[in-house]
């Protein structure tokens, strides 16, 4: 059976013409132009040859274009640990603006920043200051009523989830905390309160979806 010009290498045409039409040559050259370009590649082979992956191997390292794959070991070479129940679009997020948030780590911007990448809005980050004793306003004992000066070395973080899912709130409280001990410097303390958009029917208000009663449950000791 003749052999047609499809089942032969474009490397041919490359050559001088004393092997232009070289049929065993052209089937030969055929299967290194299937490596190095994936033309016409058999079943089950890569459709991409070498010279584009060569050619795109700066993606590789871009947090935004690196296959979904590839994000764990990018994280690798930022120092970074990506959590596995983290979208994809949050590890991106996380990976993108982890080195220069190195250059503030235990600021209040730097931690602010990360909180926000991973919850979606502004969380609110407070220090200890003296309040004036107001009646009605800084007055509840062991709230907001403070004798000889704030604690020191102490802030308060507040951080405001948009949907609540009772079946991650626990996983969501872990994900924070871990963040906010990254990112904090080693002599402070700080306390934690997590709100969430209140009850409204026919918005926010499946039970067993998005509908949570009460506090979050403690994390465990």
């Amino acid at each position: 059976m003749p052999t047609t010009n499809a089942a032969l290498s474009s490397y041919l045409h490359h050559l001088p013409s004393l092997f232009s039409e070289d049929v065993f040559l052209g089937r030969f050259l055929l299967a290194f132009e299937q490596v190095l370009t994936g033309v016409d590649a058999p079943e089950g082979a890569p459709a991409q040859g070498l010279e584009q992956t060569i050619a795109a191997l700066a993606t590789l390292f871009d947090p935004a274009r690196t296959p979904e794959g590839f994000l764990p070991w990018l994280a690798g070479w930022a120092a970074l640990s990506l959590e596995t129940d983290w979208s994809v679009v949050q590890q991106r997020a996380f990976l993108s603006r982890v080195i220069p948030l190195y250059r503030r780590r235990g600021t209040r911007e730097n931690l602010r920043e990360l909180l926000r990448i991973y919850t979606g809005s502004d969380p609110q980050i407070s220090e200890g200051g003296d309040s004036p004793f107001q009646i009605g306003v800084h007055s509840t004992i062991g709230v907001d009523a403070l004798v000889g000066g704030s604690v020191p070395h102490h802030f308060h973080v507040t951080v405001a989830m948009a949907a609540p899912d009772p079946a991650r709130a626990l996983r969501q409280r872990q994900i924070v905390t871990a963040l906010v001990n990254l990112e904090k410097p080693a002599h402070t303390y700080y306390d934690l309160t997590i709100t969430f958009s209140t009850m409204q029917i026919g918005v926010r208000s499946t039970i067993g979806v998005d509908t949570l009663l009460g506090n979050l449950p403690a994390a465990p000791a």
